[in-house]
This record gives C-alpha cells, structure tokens and sequence, in this order.
C-alpha cells in the first residue's frame, strides 16, 4: 500500500467514522457517566472487534453473509434485537434515582469493568452491515502485488488510530458541554436520549432489508 492508497483509506475511514452510531454513543455515554476510563474500556473493546471482522473479512465472511440471506437475517435479529435492549435498559436506569450508585463501589469494580467492556464489545459486533461495509471498503485499497497480511495490518492500525481519536474527541466535546448544565439533570437526560437512540437504530437493523 503507498501513501496516496493510505491517505485515501484514512481520509474515507475517518468521514465514515465521523458519522455517530451506536459505537460513538456508547463511547459518550460511558465517558460522561463514568469517566475517562470507561471510555477507553469501551475504545478497546470495539478495536478488539474491528480486529476480528477484519479478520473475517479477509477469510471472506463478508460474501458468505451476502449469499446466504438467513444467515444475514439470523445476525441482524440479534444484533437489533440486543440494541433494543440497551435502549430500553438505559431509559429504565434513567428513571433510576440510584442510577450510578452500584458502579462505584469499589468492591465490585473488576466486574463492572468486564460488564462494561463486554458491553461494548457486543454493540460493535451487534451490526451485521458492519462488515458488510468492512467487505466492501478494505478491497478497495489492497495492493495484491503486495502482501495481503501487512496491508491488512496497516488498515488496521489505521483504524485504531482514527477511532479513537473521533472517540476520545466525542467524549471530551460531551464533558465539556455537560459543564454547563445540571450534572444530574444532564446525565439523566442524555441517558434517555441515548436509551431512545439504541432502539430507534436497533429498529433500523431489524427492518433493513438485504444487504
């Protein structure tokens, strides 16, 4: 891959990444209720993930999903199924007065990190058009008179270099506007924004049609 073939990947990553989605809301979401640290574990649990359908991707997992509709359908019921879900957990905990008082005990914290990372791990996997999209940009910018493996890596590595920066710089923008207002007032109401975003794009997986 030169440099005018990464530039391009990097510069059509980043306007696909700059998008909000599920991702960049659960990064929000945790970065402004719990801190920095859970917006890191969060970052890390979806590279993790982008590593994986890469992966896939490069096995050819992308075209296999696209000749075999119920395979597609099954993926797409779950993973619109599971963002319903946190939807309607996060306006649950937002009608919560105790919401946050569990996360802080320190006894426990090991777990609420598991939770939080496993969490993030399965909104980035919960997207069957993922990698969809994954299968459809990354061949675009392959050198096959090159070695595949090191391409596939530098696209990676790209990725993780670009997602967390959009990321981190989402939560910064988020805890700097929350400064402004109520914090609890803010946090509540962004966690019932953020509970309706779930399921209105878990909707939208769930009536999509074929890929």
């Amino acid at each position: 891959m030169n440099l005018d073939t990464w530039m391009l990947f990097l510069l059509a990553y980043l306007l696909a990444t700059l998008t909000p989605g599920p991702n960049v809301l659960l990064v929000v979401k945790n970065g402004l209720q719990l801190g920095w640290r859970a917006a890191l574990l969060t970052i890390s649990a979806n590279l993790l993930c982008q590593a994986i359908l890469i992966l896939l991707v490069a096995m050819g997992v992308g075209a296999l999903l696209q000749t075999l509709p119920p395979l597609f359908l099954a993926l797409k019921l779950a993973g619109g199924g599971y963002l319903i879900y946190l939807g309607y957990k996060a306006l649950r905990a937002a009608g919560s007065t105790q919401q946050g008082v569990v996360l802080t005990g320190s006894a426990s914290r090991p777990r609420q990190h598991f939770s939080l990372w496993r969490e993030a791990f399965l909104v980035s996997a919960s997207n069957p058009k993922t990698i969809i999209f994954l299968c459809a940009l990354l061949p675009q910018f392959l050198d096959h008179q090159s070695p595949l493996p090191l391409q596939f890596s530098v696209m990676y590595l790209t990725i993780c270099l670009i997602v967390s920066l959009v990321h981190l710089s989402y939560v910064a923008l988020a805890r700097r506007a929350g400064r402004y207002f109520n914090p609890a007032r803010s946090q509540r109401l962004f966690t019932r924004l953020s509970g309706g975003i779930f399921i209105t794009l878990g909707g939208a997986i769930l009536l999509s049609g074929r890929p």
